[in-house]
């Protein structure tokens, strides 16, 4: 069953290839959606995709790269919208 997650990432998130870590792994997963810093420091992330594969990818964004210290993930699930054509970096 499809779902949507909005994710906040907190924590030392940003010039670590954070985002590209996320890119990597939600194609992978088959998940579609998208990955942007913010300007407080945290990462956004939202995903579209299997829920087993979401909860996957959670687990991985928990950990994130070498170099990333996640303090915590902020998480929002929703039924899917079908929004997202592929995973996108911004």
């Amino acid at each position: 069953m499809q779902k949507y997650i909005h994710v906040y990432v907190y924590g030392i998130v940003q010039g670590v290839g954070y985002r590209y870590f996320a890119y990597k792994w939600a194609k992978r997963l088959g998940i579609k959606g998208k990955v942007k810093n913010l300007p407080d420091g945290r990462v956004e992330v939202e995903g579209e995709g299997e829920e087993e594969n979401l909860k996957v990818f959670l687990d991985k964004l928990s950990e994130g790269p070498a170099g990333a210290i996640v303090e915590k993930l902020d998480v929002q699930w929703k039924e899917a919208k079908e929004s997202f054509k592929d995973f996108y970096i911004f």
